[in-house]
């Protein structure tokens, strides 16, 4: 006899205290895979009889995924981004949509000022230098890179995250300037920031986080005109999202020493290979997306996801609704 409960498909394999919970209110299936995303013809197929999905920011969820999804309800998705997901389309089919901020804030600005401070500093290239058996002398400008303290950081994106890297940079003693679709006044008076349009911002500072979300008025928004505008011996810090910068024209400048470095944590399309190029300029420090990647805050982030579908889908407000 068919089960009269609900029906969620995970697609990842999560750790069975999350799933556990997930469990007990109803039928559950998964891609029982950590590291290697659903393949969509598979989750086309399980979709079909699903009320809940729990999605990673790896899944498209579109208007042919869901319209395969006659049942669906709500989607969760366990990121704070969901530029993975229309969001329209969810709207016009009454499917409720779900985020995961504010548990990853902290720990994502910790990779930022970390990969700020890493790429600032050439600690990659210097690692590497050494294992390699190049160290002959000490040398005066031997791996020398650039001073953080007391310098200009300016923010894209003033939200969770960029109001935490902000606090973590004025222990740097560093000026924070920031660019906002919104001015945000109350963070100005409590954090102590300053607005500047994008242009100044990228003129002015000596780093630059990227810290937007995607959006279609984000998208490229750091191309060619703007790289054009920094500093030949700024930073380009991205964390957000990679269509936010446009790889190719990041490539050039790079190459050019147009500007000084940059500190990668996420691409136009992941995962990349070892083979792109930015991967190979030693003025960039690439890491494999893992800006909120800590057991606590990935686990945070699952619990939460867990919780958003439950509420959702038993009629409750979930605790963070996207649409």
């Amino acid at each position: 006899m068919e089960s009269t409960r609900g029906k969620i498909y995970i697609t990842r394999r999560l750790p069975k205290e999350v799933t556990s919970r997930l469990q007990e209110v109803f039928d559950c299936k998964w891609w029982d895979h950590e590291d290697v995303p659903v393949p969509r013809e598979l989750l086309l197929q399980e979709i079909k009889t699903a009320d809940g999905l729990l999605s990673m920011v790896t899944d498209r969820i579109d208007s042919e995924l869901l319209d395969a999804a006659p049942r669906l309800r709500a989607v969760s998705n366990m990121a704070v981004g969901y530029d993975n997901i229309q969001v329209e389309e969810a709207k016009k089919r009454n499917v409720i949509v779900c985020n995961t901020p504010d548990v990853l804030t902290e720990t994502t600005a910790d990779l930022t000022v970390a990969l700020l401070l890493a790429t600032s500093r050439r600690l990659e290239e210097s690692a590497i230098f050494l294992k390699n058996d190049e160290w002959k002398s000490w040398s005066p400008f031997l791996l020398a890179g650039l001073d953080v303290h007391h310098k200009t950081l300016g923010i894209i994106g003033l939200g969770r995250i960029g109001q935490a890297v902000a606090r973590r940079a004025f222990g740097f003693g560093m000026k924070v300037l920031y660019y906002n679709r919104h001015r945000r006044m109350a963070e100005e008076q409590s954090l102590g920031v300053e607005y500047r349009d994008l242009e100044s911002l990228l003129r002015e500072s000596d780093f630059v986080c990227v810290l937007t979300p995607l959006t279609a008025d984000t998208y490229h928004l750091i191309s060619e005109r703007e790289l054009s505008q920094m500093k030949p011996t700024a930073v380009l810090i991205n964390t957000a999202r990679g269509p936010v910068v446009d790889e190719v024209a990041l490539y050039t400048a790079l190459k050019n020493n147009q500007i000084w470095a940059a500190g990668l944590d996420v691409f136009d399309r992941e995962p990349v290979r070892a083979s792109h190029p930015l991967v190979h300029l030693p003025n960039v420090l690439a890491l494999p997306h893992i800006g909120s990647a800590t057991v606590d805050t990935r686990m945070a982030m699952a619990n939460l996801a867990v919780d958003n579908l439950i509420l959702a889908l038993t009629g409750k407000e979930p605790k963070y609704r996207v649409c």
